[in-house]
C-alpha cells in the first residue's frame, strides 16, 4: 500500500529526516511516536504529498507520486488520500453535511451523489441528527468525527492523521481511537497516525518510534 524509501528532508542546514524507510500494508494501522522535533509530522506531510523530500521516493497504491505533475498530484491527493489533523479545520459557515461533501465536490462528484454518500458516513458515525448543524454547534468529539467523515468521502486508499485526538478529552479520544479500529475492521482502511498518545499507540497494529529524523525501531 505504502512504500516510503530513503526519505530525506532539510531546511537549510538543519536535517529533519535522515533517510527514513516506512512500509505499510493495506488494512494496517501504523502509529508513529516520538518526541517533538523527531520529524514525525514532516514525514507524514511528505507521505501525504503536502511536502517534498530531498531524496528517496514515496509509492502509494503502486504509484510513484514524485513522477506526477502538479495537476495529477492534486487529483491523486484528493482521490486517494484522506487527512485528519489535530484541529478539525471545518469551514464554520457550512453545515456538517456540506463540510463532508467538499472533497467530493472538488473531485467533481454531483451534489446529489456526494450528499448521499456524506449522509451515509454521518449516519455510520452516529451524527445523522447533526448533519445540518454548523461546527460551532457541535462538540469537539463531534467536530472530529465530521472531519473523519470528510476524510472518508472519496473512499481513499490511505488515511493520514496528525495528532487526531490531541485536542479531545479522554472519552472523546478513546471513541475516536475505537472508530479507527472499526474502520480498519469493516473496510480494511489503512491508517498512518502521528501521535503522542500511548493508548492509541498500543491499539495500533504496529508502532514506529522516531528520534532525530530516524526510525529507531519498528
Amino acid at each position: 500500500m505504502l512504500q516510503a524509501t530513503g526519505i530525506y528532508k532539510n531546511y537549510g542546514k538543519l536535517e529533519i529526516l535522515k533517510g527514513v524507510d516506512l512500509h505499510v500494508s493495506k488494512g494496517e494501522i501504523v502509529t508513529i511516536l516520538g518526541a517533538s522535533g523527531a520529524g514525525k509530522s514532516t514525514l507524514l506531510h511528505i507521505i501525504g504529498t503536502l511536502d517534498k523530500s530531498e531524496a528517496g521516493q514515496v509509492i502509494i497504491d503502486g504509484i510513484n507520486v514524485s513522477t506526477l505533475s502538479s495537476s495529477r498530484l492534486s487529483a491523486f491527493r484528493n482521490q486517494r488520500l484522506g487527512f485528519i489533523f489535530q484541529f478539525h479545520h471545518l469551514l464554520p459557515e457550512f453545515t456538517a453535511l456540506e463540510n463532508v461533501c467538499i472533497p467530493a465536490f472538488i473531485a467533481k462528484v454531483g451534489r446529489k451523489e456526494a450528499s448521499k454518500r456524506a449522509l451515509e458516513l454521518l449516519e455510520m458515525l452516529g451524527l445523522e441528527s447533526r448533519a445540518e448543524h454548523k461546527p460551532a454547534e457541535l462538540s469537539g468529539g463531534e467536530q472530529q468525527r465530521v472531519a473523519v467523515a470528510r476524510a472518508l468521502i472519496n473512499k481513499p486508499s490511505l488515511i493520514l492523521a496528525d495528532e487526531p485526538s490531541g485536542n479531545l478529552d479522554s472519552e472523546s479520544a478513546l471513541n475516536l481511537h475505537n472508530l479507527f479500529i472499526e474502520l480498519r475492521d469493516k473496510f480494511a482502511q489503512t491508517f498512518v497516525i502521528v501521535t503522542h498518545n500511548e493508548e492509541l499507540g498500543e491499539m495500533a497494529d504496529r508502532k514506529v518510534f522516531m528520534k532525530d529524523g530516524l526510525i529507531l525501531n519498528d
